[in-house]
């Protein structure tokens, strides 16, 4: 195996085309992340973005999009934010992770949302997680009536509040059209408010992050593009959220509602409307990501299996993380409160690091967040 690291720009035609072709394997795409598209919407806006050319037998074998080495830690492109993580590689190819993670420069790549085999390298997992696939092959209708039958109470429950959000406020629609940015604006603005009120990382207020929401949203062609789907309550806006949709795939990404309007479940109807428009948009599977397995499981026709972890090779990140992983296991020795305590700092930082590359900004976002 031989590795070229190049930029978004040394890739031609051809290798955009084997990457795409390569992303759908049978003609079924693993998901939008995989497209070359994404990777170029974030190389717009992030100037650390690297590609990695597997090469095998004289021939490409494989393209690793990722973040130049940051600390000496390696991030799959878009992380922590994008809900598949991996490498696109020819069918039947195994790539030798740590080999490629030393061709990249880095003594770390961490991954929160990876899709691929790691059987070589069975340390590297340290959790996995289902992303949740709603499967609408055969149609909405035919979809719902199965779901009902299998979750007769939750339907009706959903129903009703249809009912009640109508008779109280006006009729309910979804539109996934959204030419002035209206809906993507209010989504915005709740999403911010969001984090603010549980001190989570403003995601939406870091400048490259917003910078390549606009260009992915503004993405509309045939292959590839950006949805804001919205659902509405008479002339008033309920619920908003942002995806990304390609070969058949949409994959649910930001979503938000009016917090006046919970009782309403609004969420859960801007879903259920979706769904019954997603033939029109040329979608037939609808990936909800994973996490929130509390409401998703009424919904998940199968799910596929994304991994949490790293691969580490001899350097300095690489002894900085195990020696984070010691404190970890030597604190669940303690009381609850403080064992909780490195695994937060931890998470944080590490979360606050793929996001703020530079260590000025990362400082500040790191402070300003723990302080909340």
């Amino acid at each position: 195996m031989r590795v070229r690291i190049v930029s978004i720009g040394d890739m031609t035609d051809a290798l955009v085309a084997k990457w795409n072709a390569w992303a759908a394997p049978g003609g079924r795409l693993v998901s939008p992340y995989f497209r070359f598209e994404f990777t170029a919407a974030i190389a717009r806006v992030r100037e650390d973005v690297r590609i990695a050319l597997i090469e095998g037998g004289g021939e490409i074998a494989g393209f690793f999009p990722h973040h130049a080495p940051s600390d000496g830690v390696i991030r799959p492109i878009g992380a922590p934010m994008s809900d598949y993580q991996g490498i696109i590689t020819r069918p039947g190819v195994q790539i030798d992770l740590p080999r490629l993670l030393r061709a990249a420069g880095g003594s770390a790549a961490v991954f929160d949302n990876w899709h691929g085999p790691l059987d070589e390298n069975p340390a590297a997992r340290r959790s996995r997680e289902g992303s949740v696939i709603v499967d609408l092959s055969n149609g909405a209708e035919a979809y719902f009536a199965e779901r009902r039958k299998a979750h007769k109470d939750h339907f009706r429950k959903t129903a009703r509040r249809q009912r009640a959000a109508e008779r109280d406020i006006g009729p309910v629609r979804v539109s996934l059209e959204d030419a002035d940015g209206q809906a993507f604006d209010r989504l915005d603005a709740w999403k911010q408010a969001q984090y603010r009120e549980t001190g989570k990382l403003n995601v939406f207020g870091i400048g490259w992050v917003r910078d390549a929401l606009d260009t992915l949203r503004q993405a509309d062609g045939a292959d590839f593009g950006g949805l804001t789907a919205s659902l509405w309550f008479g002339d008033r806006l309920a619920a908003v959220e942002f995806g990304l949709k390609a070969g058949g795939v949409y994959h649910s990404w930001f979503p938000a509602y009016d917090p006046e309007l919970a009782r309403y479940s609004p969420g859960l109807l801007l879903l259920h409307g979706l769904f019954e428009q997603a033939d029109t948009h040329g979608i037939d599977r609808v990936d909800l990501g994973r996490g929130g397995h509390h409401y998703k499981k009424y919904y998940a026709s199968y799910e596929v299996p994304l991994d949490q972890g790293r691969v580490l090779v001899p350097g300095m990140a690489a002894a900085a993380i195990r020696s984070w992983e010691l404190a970890e296991r030597a604190a669940q020795m303690m009381p609850e409160t403080v064992a909780e305590l490195p695994v937060r700092l931890r998470r944080r930082w590490a979360q606050v690091s793929a996001f703020q590359p530079r260590l000025a900004p990362r400082l500040a976002s790191f402070a300003g967040s723990f302080a909340r």
